[in-house]
């Protein structure tokens, strides 16, 4: 489903021929082959697959997270391949979100400490409006002063969404951000970063094992053997579940490429 705001044309993050080889010899391990794809601005995907598919070495790659192989990544009009360490702090600081299956909040920080805390490593401090925005669609307002300990682990990740969202980067990318959390916390998330999309043109791309959770995204991408096998628009769980289904019966690829 598209969202609701006006959506910026474009892709937020791409990813062009892209192969990523582990180790040599008879111990080299082929976790990307080949791929290609676009992640539009304004949308939320998520990338899906079996076991071992690639899924989260293409987002660490996408990210800036891990180098590639071979091929070519941008966020946005910045080439990712071949920026050194200071370019890609610089991107990951200023362009880039990050939501992880473990909150990753620093324990003494508050709620309000540890979503301005990128910021405040990048000497910046939130737009005022927007910075409320944030927390009012995350609903933290009474919890700001509250540590992690003292949070549940819903309320914890909402504060991991809400520091993603703060500096208003080009992409979002979330790592099974449900993946710590009760059905119920799970959908209220889930739900908050859909709206984030809707309401507010924010792109998120989402890795999952989740059919429920894909449910939530505008389109799926689908891996398997370290390939693009496969994508819904408009998904459902039903819709991820067959399609998932249908992968274990793909033939293996060849190791012509590598």
């Amino acid at each position: 489903m598209t969202a609701t705001v006006g959506r910026p044309v474009g892709a937020a993050a791409r990813a062009s021929d892209v192969w990523k080889v582990y180790g040599s010899g008879e111990a080299q391990v082929v976790a990307l082959r080949g791929v290609s794809a676009e992640f539009e601005r304004g949308r939320f995907t998520a990338i899906m697959g079996p076991s071992g598919s690639g899924k989260s070495t293409l987002m660490h790659c996408l990210a800036g997270l891990d180098t590639v192989t071979r091929g070519t990544v941008m966020i946005g009009d910045t080439k990712v391949t071949g920026l050194g360490d200071a370019g890609l702090t610089r991107l990951r600081r200023d362009q880039v979100g990050f939501i992880f299956q473990q909150f990753n909040l620093l324990p003494t920080l508050s709620a309000k400490e540890n979503i301005l805390l990128p910021l405040a490593i990048a000497g910046r401090k939130p737009d005022p409006a927007w910075y409320d925005t944030v927390i009012d669609t995350v609903g933290l307002r009474d919890r700001l002063d509250h540590r992690p300990n003292q949070l549940s682990g819903g309320q914890q990740q909402r504060v991991a969404c809400a520091r993603a969202l703060v500096s208003r980067p080009q992409v979002i990318f979330a790592d099974e951000p449900t993946g710590n959390l009760d059905s119920r916390s799970g959908a209220e998330v889930l739900g908050f970063l859909r709206n984030s999309v809707r309401q507010h043109g924010q792109t998120i791309v989402m890795v999952t094992h989740d059919p429920t959770a894909a449910a939530y995204a505008d389109r799926v991408v689908f891996l398997a053997d370290g390939q693009i096998v496969s994508e819904l628009i408009e998904p459902t769980a039903d819709t991820v579940l067959d399609t998932m289904k249908k992968l274990d019966t793909l033939p293996a690829p060849t190791e012509a490429g590598i």
